[in-house]
């Protein structure tokens, strides 16, 4: 059988997807308030819903949304995009952390990076071996509450936070990262009907990648929003208590320690909204089961069933 592109659903996923990309990412600049930016989300989204209900009423979709009938499947992919979300954050916001306010060269950056990746690498095989064992639950619940923890204390950083301070805690966090990324995810492939395999592996795949792109336009959104609302802050403040006529080179000294500390402010206080919506994550994995394959032929039968029932109502 010849496959064919459907080309109206490959231009409903690229507008809302887009849509919703370039929303979150202009917001930083033009603010939530701005046309750009909710017309933006709003064709996004109802792209996105065109799209889905497209999608399923085709014989071979692009993306099959059924997937997602299937609880433990449809919870693990939640759990996912939520954790790459934060596992962006750190990516993102330690390298501007540390070659522009600590102003450490980008060798070193990638240096303090190194370990966390490793940590991961080395943990899969691990992970594997006691997900076999004990399941997914308790692997992400203790993983995620290690990298809420660990995210938390990115919170917290100063102009005096140590170099090997930062080198730890981030391979700390990678360290919980690891162990919730595959065992919640083949959990979820797990519950799903060998011919359903293909499709739940797409559309994890498409959903990290939605995922990562969208939240980094978000984080991006949140420092850039909190660092201009704290600067502002700390230039009245410093205004108010300055005497006299200050000289430019005094002015110009003031306007780059205000811009440091407001975009320190503005760091911290995304690190602290990525500990919460780690915590969203938390909450969910204590709903995880170990999870069966679905019975494939009772599943049709479920689906001729209801087929049968609404055309005898109709």
């Amino acid at each position: 059988m010849d496959i064919t592109l459907d080309f109206f659903s490959l231009l409903l996923s690229s507008i809302g997807f887009g849509g919703l990309l370039y929303g979150f990412s202009s917001a930083g600049n033009r603010g939530w308030d701005s046309p750009h930016v909710y017309l933006s989300i709003i064709v996004g989204v109802i792209s996105l819903v065109w799209f889905i209900l497209r999608q399923l009423r085709q014989k071979r979709p692009m993306l099959n949304f059924r997937v997602f009938k299937y609880n433990m499947f449809a919870l693990s992919s939640a759990i996912s995009m939520i954790v790459n979300i934060a596992m962006f954050s750190g990516f993102l916001l330690l390298p501007i952390y540390v070659q522009t306010i600590r102003g450490i060269s980008p060798m070193d950056a990638g240096l303090m990076l190194l370990p966390g990746a490793l940590v991961n690498a080395l943990m899969s095989p691990v992970t594997g071996r006691l997900f076999d064992k004990i399941g997914g639950r308790i692997l992400a619940i203790t993983g995620l509450f290690i990298t809420t923890v660990t995210t938390y204390l990115f919170s917290k950083l100063s102009f005096e936070t140590t170099y090997l301070y930062m080198v730890i805690l981030h391979a700390v966090r990678m360290f919980g990262m690891s162990m919730v990324f595959m065992p919640v995810s083949t959990n979820g492939l797990n519950q799903l009907p060998p011919r359903f395999y293909p499709h739940g592996t797409a559309m994890n795949n498409t959903m990290q990648q939605v995922s990562a792109a969208i939240g980094t336009g978000l984080l991006i959104t949140v420092m850039s929003n909190r660092s201009e609302s704290y600067g502002k802050e700390l230039a009245a403040d410093a205004m108010e208590k300055m005497s006299g006529q200050p000289t430019e080179a005094v002015l110009a000294e003031m306007q780059q320690q205000i811009a440091l500390e407001a975009m320190l402010e503005g760091i911290n206080y995304t690190f602290f909204v990525s500990a919460i919506i780690i915590g969203a994550a938390l909450v969910l994995a204590c709903f995880i089961k170990r999870a069966k394959p679905a019975d494939d032929q009772q599943d049709e039968t479920s689906s001729r069933k209801q087929v049968v029932n609404k055309l005898a109502k109709t």
